[in-house]
């Protein structure tokens, strides 16, 4: 009776959230601002999330500007939705849409890489061999996924040997659940995975083994799946709040935790899995393996001199300041989304907030005044801990805990609310934010 209670009262907060939104949707707007004249040549690197998103908001600022955006991907990547199809909650088509469809009209496509970019003469030259020049640079190319870090893995082996990897993209993902299937139903040993570097969306390593032994028990039953989780250093998740919460929802799931193994080798014919200790090597058997790579800056940003060079160094994350999100060393540029080297922020909810700073900055910058907006390194993370369930974890560079909806959602309750947050109204948020709309 009181989860029933918990469910109609979560309900009823749902409903009262999105008829508050609707109404804010449809309510009167102010008048928009005038459009600043200018004849500035703006160059986006990368049409994804924050690419897309940043675009779509600078056309109606701005009025004369010529706008270039460079990404060969005709496909566009609902990211968040990897998590729901690599546990078979949703199919690869969830997360896929056409790359154009989000785009502005009056805006230049160019569909190759950036090949090269030289912050001095300020160009960008393109895989296809055009060159580009700009008055202001945006990067926002997200990042690459490392898996040749990983000996003895490649991604032929996703779906096959209890192997899976749900980052690699829609058909990865699928996959990983035809792996994580079976063994949901044939039981045997889980590991799960967590790179030493920085990541997007560090809870969804969290998210598949919470999932994933959910799902194992309602299946096979309980005491049938022996579940583990490699953290790559001593910590489960980098708020620590949020550590300890996820620590002891592991000892109440028997969920063991192995502190500072970092993935190293895969041995798919012995299911041998090698990890990198203090301690030295340590070899791991499974049945089910998941996956997550080291993630870095893609080379045309390790190669362009515009990477920090006292961090982060073998990830090469742009060397921007954390509240502007403006290069340090080259103010005509800006970056953001992935590649951005803040601390905290590799999500699309902070890719939401970190849009309208670049876009304030960089439209003062055309005025020739300065901008306002600061980014605090605003995180989300829809922590999901079983189907139907979930944390939403949100949080700043300072580890504080910042709830959008105090006293509705509690950040560190599972709630069936949170759920729908995650399962529902995220995508939601998320196509209007490449509007240019949230």
């Amino acid at each position: 009776m009181t989860e029933f209670n918990e469910i109609k009262a979560s309900r009823r907060a749902f409903l009262g959230l999105v008829a508050g939104g609707l109404a804010t949707t449809m309510a009167v707007r102010p008048a928009a601002a005038a459009k600043v004249q200018t004849k500035a040549r703006i160059v986006m690197i990368g049409a994804g999330a924050a690419g897309t998103a940043l675009v779509n908001r600078l056309v109606t600022r701005l009025d004369g500007a010529e706008i270039t955006i460079l990404d060969p991907s005709a496909e566009h990547l609902y990211q968040p939705g990897l998590s729901l199809v690599a546990a078979g909650l949703k199919p690869a088509s969830y997360t896929r849409s056409k790359t154009t469809d989000w785009l502005p009209q009056g805006i230049t496509l160019i569909a190759q890489a950036a090949a090269a970019i030289d912050p001095v003469s300020k160009t960008v030259a393109t895989s296809g061999g055009q060159t580009v020049p700009y008055d202001f640079l945006i990067v926002a190319p997200g990042l690459v996924l490392d898996h040749d870090a990983i000996e003895g893995f490649s991604l032929d082996l996703v779906g096959t040997n209890g192997i899976g990897a749900l980052y690699a993209g829609p058909e990865y993902a699928a996959k990983t659940w035809q792996a994580a299937s079976a063994f949901t139903q044939a039981g045997g040993v889980g590991i799960f995975t967590r790179p030493a570097t920085e990541m997007k969306c560090a809870g969804a390593p969290l998210k598949h083994t919470f999932l994933i032994e959910d799902i194992a028990t309602r299946s096979a039953g309980q005491g049938k799946h022996e579940m583990h989780y490699a953290a790559n250093n001593d910590a489960l998740f980098g708020v620590p709040i949020v550590s300890e919460k996820v620590r002891m929802l592991f000892e109440d799931r028997g969920i063991t935790p192995h502190y500072s193994h970092v993935l190293k080798a895969v041995e798919p014919g012995r299911k041998i899995a090698t990890f990198t200790t203090p301690k030295g090597d340590v070899e791991m058997g499974y049945d089910y393996l998941h996956v997550i790579p080291p993630q870095r800056a893609p080379e045309v940003i390790r190669q362009s001199g515009l990477s920090w060079a006292d961090k982060w160094t073998d990830q090469g994350w742009v060397e921007v300041d954390q509240k502007t999100l403006r290069h340090r060393r080259y103010p005509d540029i800006f970056a953001l989304g992935d590649v951005a080297g803040v601390p905290k922020g590799k999500t699309a909810a902070s890719v939401k907030w970190q849009v309208p700073v670049v876009e304030d900055h960089l439209v003062a910058a055309i005025e020739g005044r300065d901008g306002s907006k600061v980014y605090d390194g605003y995180t989300s993370c829809p922590l999901i801990t079983r189907v139907g369930r979930a944390m939403l974890i949100e949080f700043d560079y300072h580890n504080n805990l910042t709830p959008s909806f105090p006293g509705v959602i509690a950040p560190l309750e599972e709630l069936w609310i949170s759920w729908l947050m995650k399962e529902v109204a995220l995508k939601a948020t998320y196509n209007a934010m490449l509007r240019g709309k949230a």
